[in-house]
């Protein structure tokens, strides 16, 4: 399967030559400060089957003092990536092209979720990340 995705201004673009995985929804005050919403949509990505295709030297990164960071466009501000000590983790799905064939199977760290959001009901939460993943 290849997915593309792209930024709001159309200069940053990506190829990934697979399938994303465990689509989730964050809710801590760090995502919400990061994509100016509620939360941040993403879906895990295997390093070797992503690729920018244009646009990488316009990529400015965050990274977290906990190793937590992010990779968006210096033009338009989007956000498209997701990374973890540098390397990428993960896709912003508001940034994916098209549809990518997955859906959120969980919401994490709702405990910190704003007061004046509702979580859709139907869908794994967790106060915090998974057990799994803890």
């Amino acid at each position: 399967m290849t997915i593309s995705g792209s930024c709001f201004c159309g200069a940053v673009t990506y190829k990934i030559e697979g399938k994303l995985r465990d689509a989730r929804s964050c809710h801590c005050s760090m995502c919400r400060k990061a994509f100016s919403a509620q939360a941040s949509a993403y879906a895990l990505v295997e390093q070797s089957e992503f690729r920018w295709l244009s646009g990488e030297k316009l990529l400015t990164n965050y990274e977290s003092k906990h190793g937590a960071g992010l990779q968006f466009c210096s033009k338009c501000g989007s956000t498209l990536c997701g990374t973890y000590k540098g390397m990428i983790h993960g896709v912003t799905l508001g940034c994916v092209d098209g549809n990518p064939d997955i859906a959120l199977d969980r919401h994490i760290f709702v405990g910190s979720k704003a007061l004046w959001e509702t979580v859709p009901e139907g869908v794994p939460q967790y106060e915090e990340l998974p057990p799994e993943n803890a």
